[in-house]
Order: C-alpha cells, then sequence, then structure tokens
C-alpha cells in the first residue's frame, strides 16, 4: 500500500450504472418507472394476549422472487433480514414528537427494534428456484435487498386477523401500524365494544326472519 500511494497508484475502482428503459410522464401518467418487478408470499402466525396487547410471532412461511440468484446464502440472509426489519417496521418502530413538534425516536436508542429473540421459532424461507428475470440484468437476476421487507405486511395482518377473534371473525378491527402492544390492546377495547353496541341495538327484519 505504501508503495502503491508514492507511485499515485489507484488501489479502489469505481462504476457507474444507469438503468436502461425506464422514464414517466407525470402528465400524461404513462412510462415504464421500473424495470422489473420482484415478487414473493409470506404466511405469518401470530399470538395475541387480550389482556395485555403483547404478540408474538410464532412461525414464518416465505417463498421470494429473486430472480436468477447470484449467491444464494447471500439472498437467504436478505430475505430473512429484510423480513425482520419490516416486522419491526409494522410492531416497534412507533415514531412520536414532543409538543414542540420535535421527533424523539430519531434512532434505535429512542424506540424499539427486532433483536435475535424476535425471529419467529420456525422460520421458512425458500428462493424461487425457477426464477429468472425477464429483463436483460446481470445474469438476469434481481435486486433483494429492500423487496423482502414488504412480506412482513403479512404480520401485521395476522394480529389483525387474531384481534377479529375477539368477535368471532363477524367485526373488522380498525388498527394502526405500528401494531405495538398499546395499539393492539386498543383494538381489543374498540373491538368488544363496538360488539356490545351491535348485539344492544334492535334488530333488522331480516335479521329476525334469519
Amino acid at each position: 500500500m505504501k508503495l502503491a500511494y508514492f507511485a499515485r497508484v489507484s488501489l479502489s475502482a469505481t462504476g457507474f450504472y444507469r438503468t436502461p428503459k425506464i422514464g414517466y410522464d407525470r402528465k400524461t401518467w404513462r412510462g415504464m418507472p421500473f424495470y422489473y418487478f420482484c415478487y414473493g408470499a409470506a404466511v405469518s402466525e401470530v399470538a395475541i394476549d387480550t389482556l395485555t396487547g403483547e404478540n408474538r410471532l410464532l412461525r414464518v412461511d416465505i417463498l421470494h422472487d429473486v430472480g436468477r440468484s447470484l449467491n444464494p446464502a447471500i439472498d437467504m440472509g436478505q430475505i430473512e433480514g429484510g423480513f425482520i426489519q419490516g416486522m419491526g417496521w409494522l410492531t416497534m418502530e412507533e415514531l412520536w414528537w414532543n409538543d414542540k413538534g420535535k421527533l424523539m425516536t430519531h434512532a434505535p436508542s429512542t424506540y424499539k427494534i427486532p433483536v435475535a429473540s424476535d425471529v419467529p421459532p420456525v422460520f421458512n424461507v425458500k428462493i424461487y428456484e425457477s426464477g429468472i428475470n425477464a429483463e436483460d440484468s446481470i445474469f438476469r437476476s434481481k435486486a433483494v435487498g429492500e423487496p423482502p421487507l414488504m412480506l412482513a405486511i403479512s404480520t401485521f395482518h395476522a394480529i389483525r386477523d387474531a384481534i377479529a377473534s375477539v368477535a368471532e371473525y363477524q367485526m373488522s378491527p380498525r388498527l394502526d401500524s405500528p401494531a405495538t402492544p398499546e395499539q393492539i390492546l386498543l383494538s381489543v377495547e374498540d373491538l368488544k365494544a363496538r360488539r356490545v353496541k351491535q348485539h344492544d341495538r334492535p334488530k333488522t327484519v331480516t335479521e329476525l326472519a334469519a
């Protein structure tokens, strides 16, 4: 390194890539804003405590499209990590501002983020082996850094479905994101109150006939 430095020889290299084909006309709403799309499916199983709002992610099954994988080991890690990050985004990372409008949850030291113990005990992740990018990308691969994060939406909806059990799945819960224990408990209590109110109202002719 010393010899290279004094000989003015660079030991680094830089490159530039311009994504082809993309463009979008905001006036006509026409164009191709994305070069290609990534696809994935996830199923989450959760348990909630209706008395405290606490919840646990018990199982996750994921099938994700990465095109033709350049490195399956790295892609698997990206899928797993992206999902857990998304789970934290939708269940833990609550933003709040003080009365002066200052963001108080500005770093991991001031809000909760997922840790190793939040990984579900059953975590099945599989790469879609038949995947191939229809576009002429690098070796027909696909980006896998951010897309898996969205698969965690399955966790949010699993929690919402668990809350719906309080009303025997006959009413739709009101649940804000992130689904913190506080938000889950508020949703459970709201659903209970709406259920009581519905049962106390006069029956319609259709309901009486049924």
